[in-house]
């Protein structure tokens, strides 16, 4: 990462601890260049959890639970208060997740962040994260690759969730952030990896990848196992049961 970028980040996030009058106990990227598909021009998506003084929370009023700061060109900065992350944890929420595992981390303060890594293996629930993920792949492919014309950079943001399910599926546990380390698990060598590999390439690399003609082999890949997730999701909640290991063929 940009040294200078870095610092701007930092600074920002000091600038919220001023403005909020809060402590920032853990602060990360997500989006794109924490999952590491990232383009040049790609934002930076900072997210934290953060800290207010005692006598804040000695009410029984509402208060917002989330600062969230004006988008610019490149920095997209936002976060939640303590209780409703302990909240979105209890619920096995997967960006909170996400953060949780990101790669990269721009502060992190006691021991707060470590502890709520600890608990994640106690509250991760595979149904509420299957769910997440296959809505997250339906909407993104009847947004950007339904017809032989294909938003080709999309690819990435059905390939992902439909990955994160097959892992769920198979019993591997908390989804990993890191877009790589599902496809060295999830798939085998072969013309399928080898044509996800080539986008991921082209991507990182600042190539155009707008519209262009409908990838066989991937678009193939992605509707046989969004409708096998679907169905496997569908049959995990009426059973209530944990998925059982290597249950789908990748």
């Amino acid at each position: 990462m940009d040294a200078s970028v870095k610092n701007r980040i930092i600074w920002a996030l000091n600038d919220v601890e001023a403005e909020e009058k809060v402590t920032i106990l853990f602060a990360c990227e997500s989006g794109s260049r924490a999952w590491g598909f990232e383009s040049d021009d790609s934002d930076y998506d900072v997210r934290f959890i953060y800290l207010r003084p005692t006598n804040w929370y000695l009410t029984i009023q509402d208060k917002r639970d989330v600062i969230e700061k004006p988008i610019d060109d490149e920095l997209d900065i936002s976060g939640w208060d303590v209780p409703k992350a302990l909240e979105l944890l209890r619920k096995s929420n997967p960006p909170l997740l996400e953060w949780l595992q990101s790669p990269i981390v721009y502060r992190e303060q006691s021991t707060f962040h470590e502890r709520l890594c600890g608990l994640m293996p106690q509250y991760y629930s595979p149904i509420s994260c299957m769910f997440h993920y296959l809505h997250m792949a339906e909407n993104n492919f009847r947004k950007y690759l339904k017809d032989d014309q294909v938003w080709t950079k999309k690819y990435f943001y059905v390939l992902r969730p439909v990955l994160a399910c097959i892992w769920i599926e198979k019993g591997y546990g908390v989804v990993p952030m890191e877009f790589q380390a599902l496809v060295d698990r999830i798939l085998d060598e072969g013309d399928l990896k080898a044509e996800v590999e080539k986008l991921l390439v082209a991507k990182r690399s600042g190539a155009e990848l707008d519209k262009g003609p409908r990838n066989e082999i991937i678009s193939g890949f992605l509707e046989k196992h969004h409708r096998r997730s679907s169905t496997s999701a569908t049959c995990m909640r009426r059973t209530r049961r944990e998925p059982l290991p290597n249950a789908v063929e990748a």
